[in-house]
């Protein structure tokens, strides 16, 4: 179908085609079709103007040939004359073949009364032995006494005589019991609206060349009318790209469609209420009195809702409402051009009403739509800690975005909620200066002790991304003494606070290598989280205790999935924490020897990391890439990635648990490399105590045994072995017991060698932990140890089914990359495309506008190569830059 219907363009200048696109671009929609051909006695056929629905009632006659047996009546606007209306009824009847023979000729008289009429009529049809239509369009247009009497028709017709009906909306006809009685087809607005694959065709046919055709779709939100206007307006037109995404309700074409057919039908009070309201993107009827000064908006807004007036309720209570996004930028055209003086005053009302009834983001919006920034810098300094605890970083920075020049550093609750943006978007030096402002900034009478919050969680943020254990007890020390002052005027508040200082506690610990308080203070940071409903801080808690260091690795890899289904639900999947989670799910893939299932889990784990935010996540993060590349056999790589953790070192305030298993790794990998010289160059390097720990003494144990010295080797490893140089944590205890029983094997002790080994393969065989093995591969003295006898004598196999194998081909070739590197702003944007949310939907989830979305998702389909959302979605999976769904039970559980 091509357009609108019936007077907008004439019944004859669009029309929806019978099989295929046809004379005049005309377009085939053979899905509605068959829902009108339907066994049903009466089908209907409900929308709004400009929907279709004349023209696909004509070509579906058309394409199902009907054109001999379907009467076809058009009642008049405002149709108020019964008899009137019957005599057309029976001229079309007359006109069929069927009919012809049946339906008697009336004369029009001045006493004619449409129950006589109806009467005979049902007596001239009741012979009727084949099927027989009878179209009704515009069928609003009756009144009551024409309408009562098609419903006699209606129930009392002939099996033969079936009905088709056309309205803008549904009309009282008693058809709720043909319904139950599965007599009733229907066709509605949503069923109207045109596919992409439609839209293009419309296009093509006008000979318009428009390569991204669905910002339009989903602008017009399908829309008959609004896609033929938007086809007549880019025909010819020399750079239609740009003119369709700048086409909206305010272009001259559609602006007086909706004017003509919508808006100048309404009654003056609902005109006013529709255009008051349109400075908003949702109503309901308080906020149309608040706006309007009139009650009963609520009960306007749901008859327009029923009577398709381009009115789209949003919950199943039908409370609240938008506007078709054509016609909501209509009526902010019209309420400018009428009452241009009011739109800040309502925007104004808007906000405090948002602000009172728990709308934090839509409140502050409205206040920078009325310019009255200094009540929009109040609300959101109020609303910050809970949008942060939301995890609503990315819409506080388009918040943020939104205030003109200057004024973030000129009020210090501002500044303060800009150095915690800043925080987010990973730029440590940025947010210190915004927190020096904030300090020095003055705070007007009755702000100090929201400022005073607002330092004090940024505080102890900066001090959590510095990974500063002192700084961070200090802070979450007096971050819990405000939360009990807050007990009584706040309570949740008071309680947030406590979990944000738990949590802040733990993950700091766990960095630090305090596990034992780590574990203590998320435990319970974690559960207050649950209790109080904040996913977002029970989620940045849950992915440091999704380790093996505190749980078993069946119970991290649940964790992992827990914390992994947390952020694919709200949308945190590059938040920092996200990579942690991602992380540990490639950890344990590269333990069991399995680093081409790890590959999309690190890749997504990297997508997380920024310039500088939480400098120890990200040196875990590039620490673990090494891993997968040794398990690989890539070494290079590997270097390269344990280089890029250890530059990170120095950005923490205290020394992370990775900074020496690093510097090991970055020892062994230049071993492996050959470079035995350089390895001992950085050996040297580090600090006595560094040099001593189990760590490190497990690089100097393999330097020394690629030099030729397994007795060297022995030495080095024996304060790990005995507990006096203890390893960072238990997995590592394998490795020294691997390269001990290596080194006793080289020195001719096989009995000490087979002890060594048994108690390697003890500490690997409840994980599956193989990647020690592959590190160090010692194939020759495994399979002397099967032939001694071993309790592993599975796990040793698999051990020595991957290292033949390992080498033998390369990795499999992924995805080709990206043509042009993906933007941060791109990266978010795709992050919404697997969910069911439209274009609009995902600008008010990132606080964008919609245009901007639609400019990003064009720019990925270039990027990435593809042509429609779910093209992009699979495109993305396949290179890693969106999570696997789901994740797989095989990924996290050891098989």
């Amino acid at each position: 179908m091509i357009g609108t219907m019936g007077s907008a363009f004439g019944a004859g200048a669009v029309a929806d085609g019978a099989a295929g696109r046809g004379a005049g671009g005309v377009v085939a929609r053979p899905r509605l079709f068959g829902r009108l051909g339907a066994r049903a006695r009466v089908s209907v056929v409900s929308a709004p103007p400009g929907s279709g629905k004349t023209v696909l009632l004509r070509s579906w006659i058309g394409q199902a040939r009907l054109a001999d047996c379907a009467a076809w009546v058009a009642a008049g606007r405002g149709e108020r004359d019964p008899p009137g209306f019957w005599l057309s009824v029976l001229a079309a009847l007359r006109q069929t073949g069927p009919g012809s023979a049946l339906v008697r000729e009336v004369t029009a008289a001045p006493d004619l009364d449409g129950w006589v009429i109806t009467e005979r009529l049902l007596a001239d049809l009741a012979p009727l032995d084949e099927a027989l239509w009878l179209v009704v369009d515009d069928v609003h247009e009756l009144g009551g006494d024409a309408l009562a009497q098609l419903e006699l028709l209606i129930m009392r017709a002939p099996p033969e005589l079936r009905f088709v009906l056309a309205a803008r909306h549904d009309v009282r006809l008693g058809l709720h019991r043909l319904r139950l009685e599965g007599e009733l087809a229907e066709v509605r607005e949503p069923d109207l609206r045109f596919t992409l694959a439609e839209a293009r065709e419309l296009f093509e046919a006008a000979g318009v060349d428009l390569p991204e055709v669905a910002p339009l779709v989903e602008r017009t939100e399908g829309w008959a009318a609004g896609l033929r206007l938007a086809a007549l307006a880019l025909a010819g037109h020399p750079d239609p790209g740009r003119l369709a995404a700048e086409f909206s309700g305010a272009e001259r074409t559609v602006a007086e469609y909706l004017l003509a057919e919508v808006l100048d039908r309404q009654t003056e009070q609902v005109r006013r209420l529709l255009l008051r309201t349109s400075v908003l993107e949702r109503v309901n009827g308080e906020l149309a009195a608040l706006l309007t000064g009139d009650s009963g908006g609520e009960r306007v807004l749901q008859d327009l809702e029923a009577a398709n007036a381009f009115v789209v309720a949003l919950d199943a209570g039908r409370s609240w409402f938008r506007y078709h996004h054509l016609f909501a930028d209509l009526l902010r055209l019209e309420l400018r051009r009428t009452e241009p003086d009011q739109v800040a005053g309502l925007h104004r009302a808007a906000a405090g009403w948002f602000a009172g009834h728990g709308y934090p983001v839509q409140a502050v919006w409205h206040a920078q739509a009325a310019k009255d920034w200094d009540l929009a810098g109040r609300l959101l300094a109020d609303h910050w800690p809970g949008l942060y605890l939301d995890g609503q970083a990315a819409t506080v920075h388009g918040l943020l975005a939104r205030f003109p020049p200057g004024q973030l550093a000129a009020d210090a609750e501002l500044a303060a909620v800009a150095a915690g943006d800043e925080l987010a978007r990973g730029s440590l030096e940025a947010a210190g200066r915004y927190l020096g402002l904030a300090e020095r900034a003055p705070v007007p009478d009755g702000r100090r002790g929201q400022a005073q919050l607002l330092l004090g969680i940024v505080r102890l943020l900066l001090a959590r991304q510095r990974t500063d254990p002192p700084a961070v007890a200090e802070q979450a020390q007096r971050l819990q003494a405000a939360a009990d002052a807050l007990d009584a005027a706040q309570p949740a508040l008071g309680q947030e606070l406590r979990a944000l200082a738990l949590i802040s506690l733990g993950s700091t610990e766990f960095w630090a290598a305090r596990f034992t308080d780590a574990e203590r203070h998320l435990d319970q940071g974690i559960a207050l989280a649950r209790r109080i409903g904040r996913p977002y801080l029970e989620y940045t808690g849950l992915v440091y205790t999704a380790s093996e260091l505190f749980r078993s690795a069946a119970v991290a890899a649940e964790h992992s999935r827990q914390a992994v289904e947390l952020a694919e639900r709200h949308g945190w999947t590059d938040e920092p924490a996200a990579g942690v989670a991602s992380m540990n799910v490639a950890r344990l893939l590269v333990r069991q020897g399995r680093p081409e299932e790890a590959e999309p889990w690190i890749q997504r784990a990297e997508r997380t990391l920024r310039a500088e935010a939480e400098p120890a996540v990200g040196l875990a993060i590039r620490s673990q890439r090494g891993l997968l590349e040794l398990a690989r056999g890539q070494d290079a790589g590997a270097l390269a990635a344990f280089q890029a953790a250890d530059r990170l070192a120095g950005r923490l305030a205290e020394p992370s648990l990775m900074v020496l298993p690093n510097r090991s790794f970055v020892v062994q990998t230049l071993v492996r490399l050959g470079e035995t010289d350089r390895a001992e160059q950085a050996l040297a390097a580090l600090g006595d105590q560094d040099r001593d720990g189990g760590a490190m003494r497990t690089g100097l144990a393999v330097l020394r045994l690629a030099q030729g010295d397994p007795r060297a080797a022995i030495a080095a490893l024996a304060p790990v072995l005995d507990g006096s140089a203890p390893v960072p944590w238990p997995g590592w205890l394998a490795q020294a017991l691997l390269l001990e029983a290596i080194a006793r094997d080289a020195v001719g002790d096989p009995a000490a060698a087979g002890r060594a080994v048994e108690r390697a393969l003890d500490l690997a065989e409840p994980d599956g932990a193989l990647f020690w093995f592959l590190l160090h591969p010692a194939p020759g003295l495994l399979e002397r140890h099967v032939r001694r006898g071993t309790a592993h004598a599975a796990l040793i196999a698999d051990i020595l089914s991957l290292l033949a194998g390992r080498t033998l081909a390369p990795p499999p070739a992924g995805p080709p990359p990206p043509l042009e590197a993906l933007s941060d702003s791109e990266i978010r944007v795709l992050r919404y495309l697997p969910t069911n949310l439209t274009a609009p939907e995902i600008a008010r989830e990132l606080y964008v506008s919609r245009n901007t979305v639609k400019t990003h998702t064009r720019s990925l389909y270039t990027k990435l190569g593809t042509h429609t959302r779910a093209e992009t979605v699979a495109r993305a999976r396949a290179l890693g830059l969106l999570a696997p769904s789901p994740l797989r039970s095989q990924a996290t559980h050891p098989g």
